[in-house]
């Protein structure tokens, strides 16, 4: 039974860590609705504002690897810290950047600093909350988190026509600064006596051992596949395209992109808030409610090979609020990778999953500006054409990664 102090003060470390988190959503997703502003600015063609998008998503996939290690060793609260600095330093260089060079070495420090928070995040928890816990805090830290998914669609965008990009990204990496200070001040690693039996082991595992069980389970990687289509998927339209495709193939307005990729983020808060809730009491399995979900995800995606094109702006709102439900699917990833290791390796195991998420981030997107890229100068009827044809390649991936994963074991825990 925790006494009251120690109930107090994880709760504070998870909302400071929160905060921060929040930073690295608006980051992932705030290019999308700047992506004209940018584009025009630094004179960059569809194939090289793919690349600025995907660099911090590639730089953030190679670097879980190392740093898995590093969170069990070091702790999460020193790594996040220390990468807190890069990534201030990333958001105010962008702010600035004239160059698409410039732009690149933002994007890369932007992707480094923020690489750590969320798998960081989730290894302090691992010793703070029960497994049994566990899937709920991490659903509630994506929820709040995406509350930076927000802040860079509707809100980015008013802030934008008020003040410039330029200045919204530099008072973000201002903040970002500061948010980094109140980590290192606020945060523990682990609570003065373990709160379950697990925590009790805190020798961590070898750095090849580790890997060797992680990349050496075939269900690991049935999930790493999923884990790359989903995030593939959803970056695809609220990380870069989903702003260009609702301003040239549908004609909205900035702002109005901007509230279309909202309600995708709305969705996705409150689908987080209750994906843990609706896998323990309802489908009694994280397996079975991802699977669900991103099937659902699927079948929404479609929408993007041309019959989401001509619906009414309520329903077209709805298909956003949807897809963001459905996206939200996702995180179950990562109560059935916490119930498939021992806490000794948690850090491991959640980045070596985390470098499949990112990679299909990256990826999707620039191969998705490359196919976009090889239609040329678009005539107005042949940019619908462009993007179905681009948004093709995640609802594809998608289909494979899904028949995969239903082969995968169940790991449940009551």
């Amino acid at each position: 039974m925790l006494d009251s102090r120690t109930r107090r003060q994880r709760w504070t470390i998870f909302a400071v860590l929160a905060l921060i988190y929040i930073l690295v959503y608006f980051y992932r997703v705030s290019l999308a609705v700047v992506a004209r502003d940018v584009a025009r600015e630094l004179n960059l063609s569809p194939a090289q504002l793919g690349s600025l998008s995907s660099i911090l998503f590639y730089v953030y996939a190679a670097a879980q690897l190392p740093l898995g290690p590093m969170i069990d060793r070091l702790g999460g609260r020193l790594v996040i810290s220390g990468c807190g600095v890069l990534t201030a330093l990333g958001g105010i260089l962008f702010a600035e950047a004239g160059s698409m060079g410039e732009a690149m070495l933002a994007r890369i420090l932007l992707g480094l600093g923020t690489s750590c928070v969320l798998m960081a995040t989730f290894t302090i928890f691992s010793h703070w909350f029960s497994k049994r816990e566990f899937g709920r805090v991490s659903g509630l830290m994506i929820a709040v988190g995406n509350l930076g998914n927000l802040g860079g669609t509707a809100p980015l965008a008013f802030a934008v026509s008020l003040v410039g990009w330029r200045s919204s990204f530099l008072a973000v990496g201002v903040l970002q600064g500061l948010l980094t200070v109140l980590v290192f001040l606020m945060v523990r690693d682990r609570p003065p006596e373990p709160v379950h039996e697990e925590g009790k082991t805190v020798e961590p595992m070898g750095l090849l051992e580790a890997w060797k069980q992680s990349f050496g389970n075939r269900d690991f990687l049935y999930l790493g596949a999923l884990a790359f289509t989903w995030y593939g998927n959803y970056l695809a339209v609220q990380g870069l395209w989903g702003g260009p495709y609702l301003m040239e193939v549908l004609k909205l307005s900035r702002d109005g992109a901007g509230r279309m990729l909202m309600c995708t983020s709305l969705g996705f808060i409150c689908g987080s808030l209750v994906i843990d809730s609706i896998a323990r009491k309802l489908l009694h399995s994280h397996k079975w409610t991802m699977w669900s979900g991103q099937l659902l995800l699927l079948v929404l995606m479609t929408g993007f090979q041309g019959w989401a094109d001509t619906l009414p702006a309520p329903l077209l709102a709805a298909l956003f609020f949807a897809l963001g439900l459905a996206v939200s699917s996702g995180t179950a990833i990562y109560p059935i990778v916490r119930s498939m290791f021992p806490v000794r390796m948690v850090g491991t195991a959640l980045t070596s999953l985390n470098f499949f998420v990112l990679l299909g981030a990256a990826s999707t997107q620039q191969v998705m500006g490359v196919i976009l890229n090889s239609f040329g100068k678009h005539t107005p009827g042949a940019v619908a054409q462009a993007f179905h044809a681009a948004f093709l390649f995640p609802v594809a991936a998608q289909a494979v990664a899904l028949a995969l994963f239903f082969f995968a074991r169940d790991y449940y825990e009551h």
